[in-house]
């Protein structure tokens, strides 16, 4: 069975930092797709940042030079790098995996922004 376990949001001041962990339990994460996705109140769930099979990574045009996404094969652990936060990163953040067309998730956890 595979298993998402995230950690590591909170309520952080505006220009501050935080450092999501997503734990990965059930199937080997090297040669996945493996990223995070975020949803505000009323809003979509959106991707913020992905490493994909061949390691090349993507980040959502608001977090770029903001949020640095990696990947720990070894440790089976995916992390999220977010620095000089704003209100708007306010949501909660999911850790994804698809692998061969199949998609898993985390529980989710609660990241805000506010001062």
């Amino acid at each position: 069975q595979v298993q998402l376990v995230e950690s590591g949001g909170g309520l952080v001041e505006p220009g501050g930092s935080l450092r999501l962990s997503c734990a990965v339990s059930g199937m080997r994460i090297m040669y996945t797709s493996t990223g995070w996705y975020r949803q505000a109140p009323g809003k979509q769930r959106d991707l913020v940042a992905n490493i994909d099979s061949g390691a090349r990574v993507k980040y959502a045009d608001s977090v770029k030079g903001r949020f640095t996404i990696s990947r720990d094969n070894a440790k089976n652990m995916v992390t999220l790098q977010m620095n000089s936060l704003k209100p708007e990163d306010t949501a909660v953040y999911y850790c994804h995996v698809e692998n061969w067309g199949s998609h898993y998730w985390g529980q989710g956890t609660q990241v805000t922004v506010s001062s």
